[in-house]
C-alpha cells in the first residue's frame, strides 16, 4: 500500500467473558484463569504480523472487541496502542474505541483506560429494565448500568451504548418507553439490535423447544419503524441499519468495513481485510495462542479474493449504510462492471425499496425494513468464465 491510502483499521479481539450470554454468538469464552503476560505477548506478535503486511499505511481507529475487552489490564490495551502507534502511527484524530461491560468492577478501570489512550467506550447496557437484563443473561442490574455509563461519560471523548429491543413480549409502548429514556441520556450514538436467535446459543435451544417466542416480522417491523422515527426525532439518525447517531459521531471504525476499506484483525477470531486478501485468526483461544507461538501469527487462513467476491462483499456491507455504495468504486472492484441484478433492480426501485442514481444506489428507508430479503436479490451471480 502506497501513501495516500485511505486509513487503515486495527481490530483487536479478546476473547474472554465473565459468563456466556444466552443469546451471544460472538466468540466469546469462559476461563478460570487467564495469563495476561501471555497473552499480551502474543497479541503484540499477532500486530508485528500484521505491521509487516500492511507498511506505509496510517491508522485511523483502532477497536478492542470481544468477549469483554474491558477486563483487559489496562497496561495490555497501552502496550497494544504502543505497538500499534510505532508500527503504523495514528492519524491526529484517530478513534480509539473499546466494548465495556457497565459492572463496577470494569467502569472502576475507565479512568486508568482512558489514560492510556482510550477515547470512545461501547457500553454493553442491553436493557434499562432490570427483568429484562435477567432474562438476557446479564450480570448487572440497571443501576450498576447506568452508574457506569455516567462513569464512562466522565471519563471519555465519546460514549455509545447498545440496547436489545423486539423481546417476547414487549410492547411498542414499552420499548419506545426505554428508548425515551436511553435518548435522555445525551450519549452521540447508539446501537439498537433487535433480538435474533442465533444457531449455536442458549436461545436457539429454547426456541427449538417451544419455550421462546420471538415477535413476529410485521411487529418487529412496527417496532423498526418507531425506533428510526424515534432517533431521527432526536437528532440521532440511523446512519446504519443498527447504528444511530449524531452527524459526525459515526463509529469510524465500522465505517471502515461497511465502506469496504482495509482492516487488519488480530486475536483469536479475527476477520481481516488487507489489499483483497481475507484473513481468519484461529478462533479457540488456545489454538490462537498455539499458533502464535508456532507460526509467529494467530493466522488460520488467508484468501484472496476474486473481483466478484471483493464487489460483492463491498455491496452487502455498503447497503446497510444510508448513504449507500459508490458505484464506480464497486464497478472498479468487480473490473469493469457492477454485479448487480438489473432486473431485480429495476423492480425494487419501482417499489421504491431503492434509489439508483449515475452515481450511487442505496436502500431507502421503506427498503430498509426488508433488506435481509433485498440483498441477495440485487446482487448478480458471476459470468461464467
Amino acid at each position: 500500500m502506497t501513501a495516500g491510502s485511505p486509513d487503515l483499521a486495527l481490530y483487536v479481539h479478546w476473547p474472554f467473558c465473565v459468563s456466556k450470554c444466552p443469546y451471544c454468538d460472538f466468540n466469546s469464552h469462559v476461563r478460570d484463569e487467564v495469563d495476561q503476560a501471555a497473552w499480551r505477548d502474543a497479541l503484540l506478535v499477532d500486530l508485528h504480523h500484521e505491521a509487516a503486511l500492511l507498511p506505509g499505511r496510517r491508522l485511523g481507529s483502532v477497536f478492542f472487541g470481544g468477549g469483554t475487552p474491558s477486563l483487559m489490564p489496562p497496561a495490555t490495551v497501552a502496550a497494544v496502542l504502543t505497538a500499534a502507534e510505532r508500527a503504523w502511527g495514528f492519524a491526529p484524530d484517530v478513534e480509539i474505541t473499546l466494548e465495556a461491560n457497565p459492572s463496577s468492577v470494569e467502569a472502576a478501570r475507565f479512568a486508568d483506560l482512558a489514560a492510556v489512550g482510550v477515547n470512545r467506550v461501547s457500553l454493553g447496557l442491553q436493557s434499562l429494565d432490570d427483568a429484562t437484563l435477567r432474562f438476557l443473561g446479564r450480570a448487572h442490574g440497571v443501576a450498576e448500568g447506568l452508574a457506569a455509563l455516567a462513569t464512562a461519560q466522565a471519563a471519555f471523548t465519546r460514549v455509545s451504548f447498545d440496547l436489545i429491543y423486539a423481546l417476547p413480549g414487549q410492547s411498542l409502548a414499552a420499548w419506545q418507553a426505554e428508548l425515551a429514556q436511553a435518548l435522555g441520556h445525551g450519549t452521540e450514538h447508539l446501537s439498537l439490535y433487535q433480538l435474533t436467535v442465533e444457531p449455536g446459543t442458549r436461545f436457539a435451544t429454547e426456541a427449538a423447544a417451544g419455550r421462546l417466542a420471538i415477535p413476529d416480522g410485521d411487529y418487529a417491523a412496527d417496532l423498526f419503524e418507531a425506533t428510526r422515527a424515534m432517533t431521527a426525532a432526536a437528532g440521532l439518525p440511523a446512519y446504519e441499519t443498527s447504528n444511530h447517531a449524531r452527524p459526525g459521531a459515526e463509529s469510524r471504525h465500522n465505517l471502515t468495513y461497511w465502506r469496504y476499506r482495509d482492516y487488519a484483525g488480530i486475536g483469536p477470531g479475527a476477520h481481516g481485510r488487507r489489499g483483497g486478501t481475507a484473513t481468519v485468526r484461529h478462533r479457540k483461544p488456545e489454538n490462537w495462542l498455539a499458533a502464535v507461538a508456532r507460526n509467529g501469527h494467530g493466522l488460520q487462513s488467508e484468501e484472496l479474493l476474486d473481483p466478484h467476491a471483493r464487489a460483492t462483499e463491498a455491496l452487502l456491507m455498503g447497503l446497510r449504510l444510508a448513504e449507500g455504495v459508490n458505484l464506480a468504486r464497486i464497478a472498479a472492484l468487480a473490473g469493469g462492471t457492477a454485479p448487480i441484478d438489473a432486473r431485480h433492480a429495476t423492480r425494487l426501485e419501482a417499489q421504491g425499496l431503492i434509489a439508483i442514481t449515475p452515481e450511487r444506489l442505496r436502500v431507502t428507508e421503506a427498503g430498509a425494513l426488508l433488506l435481509d430479503a433485498i440483498l441477495p436479490l440485487i446482487v448478480a451471480d458471476p459470468v461464467p468464465a
